[in-house]
């Protein structure tokens, strides 16, 4: 999944969250710091990891049991975050997946780590 990041979706994550953090949202207090402008909260590309987990793979009705991540470079805003899944190992008998996890900007990845989900299961 692709999704363009623009001010809109960092103002309403803000909004949503209560994570009001300045570096996210005033340019002015964002130019003093090492990003020397305004980013995107981090949280932001889980949920992307998340949308993905929820409508592709494994797909509605997973459940998410955790999320390990490391962030790794800033989101900016215009900038097109890719979220992939990659099934890492499967435990049928329990109905969990265990996923890879990355958000990647122009081929570098931004976040990454690994989630445990219960898959859905097929009706009998």
């Amino acid at each position: 999944m692709t999704r363009v990041v623009a001010e809109a979706d960092i103002v309403a994550f803000a909004q949503v969250s209560g994570d009001e953090n300045p570096v996210h949202l005033d340019a002015e207090y964002a130019k003093g710091t090492s990003f020397g402008e305004r980013i995107a909260h981090g949280m932001l590309s889980g949920a992307y990891i998340s949308a993905v987990l929820g409508t592709r793979l494994p797909g509605p009705g997973a459940i998410y049991l955790s999320q390990a991540l490391t962030f790794r470079r800033p989101v900016r805003i215009g900038d097109a975050v890719t979220a992939r899944v990659t099934v890492k190992a499967l435990d049928e008998r329990r109905g969990r997946v265990t996923l890879e996890t990355v958000c990647e900007v122009d081929g570098r990845a931004v976040v990454d780590g690994e989630a445990l989900v219960i898959a859905p299961r097929k009706p009998a």
